[in-house]
């Protein structure tokens, strides 16, 4: 894909950033201004490929639903008889649930650090991309013996280039964080069994300072507090390292978790 520089104005390319809707994980306004490499596993191709043998599915933190109704639709007409999803962002529940909705899919609002809403055993097939934190042991409760969850996580100092750009360097104890490893030893301790765990660094490139600002107001966690207004001087010394030098390069991490609960 060939990019075209975008030369207008940084507060023109500013405004446009801070004006786009944040709702939901749909990510197609950054084409042609933003990229990401894709991991090699194709998530959502693969997780529609579980649900077509499933018989009930639950997806954990659904964002506005995109991906599980994309993974649905490659199931098709083989979906799992139930099929459910939590999301805790007001705004996202009422995207979720116009989207799913058609897909049989009962869309329930409840908080990322809640207990899961269900009874234990229900669902054969567990799924989530992007979970804020893995809560291992509501997972292993939910579902039944023998069932799996599958998820594609974020990894360790994701997009760092991007945010020590703006914070500094971090601590270690922050770039460490989200550690696969640790995640492994945290899904055994509640009692599941870790049958692939994969992890791959994928380079990402920011064309513009517009998608600089929508990227850190979507992904709020990445510089806790964003706004234009306060990071003003460094959005604007950016803008006009892009103009000068090319795309802003960065990487994200992501690994993926292949997880049974034994069946006995």
């Amino acid at each position: 894909m060939t990019f075209m520089a975008d030369h207008r104005s940084f507060e023109d390319l500013v405004a446009e950033g801070a004006a786009v809707p944040t709702e939901g994980w749909d990510f197609s306004w950054f084409e042609g201004r933003a990229s990401e490499a894709r991991p090699s596993w194709g998530y959502a191709r693969s997780a529609g490929e579980r649900l077509a043998r499933a018989e009930a599915a639950l997806d954990i933190q659904t964002g506005g639903g995109e991906v599980l109704d994309f993974a649905l639709s490659r199931a098709e007409p083989d979906r799992p008889r139930l099929i459910a999803a939590t999301e805790g962002w007001p705004p996202n529940v009422a995207k979720a649930t116009a989207l799913l909705r058609p897909r049989g899919a009962v869309v329930v609002a409840a908080p990322d650090d809640a207990p899961l809403p269900f009874a234990d055993g229900v669902f054969d097939l567990v799924l989530s991309r992007h979970p804020v934190h893995p809560h291992w042991e509501e997972i292993a409760r939910v579902l039944r013996p023998g069932g799996t969850y599958f998820a594609q996580h974020v990894g360790p100092a994701s997009v760092f280039e991007l945010v020590e750009y703006f914070l500094g360097p971090q601590p270690e104890a922050v770039r460490s964080g989200r550690d696969p490893e640790r995640e492994r030893a945290a899904a055994q301790a509640a009692g599941l069994e870790v049958v692939d765990l994969r992890a791959e660094r994928l380079r990402m490139e920011f064309h513009d300072i517009a998608a600089v600002v929508h990227f850190l107001r979507k992904v709020v966690w990445m510089v806790p507090g964003f706004t234009v207004e306060a990071y003003e001087p460094r959005l604007r010394a950016l803008h006009e390292r892009i103009e000068k030098e090319g795309p802003f390069v960065t990487h994200s991490a992501r690994h993926l978790f292949d997880v049974r609960k034994p069946s006995h």
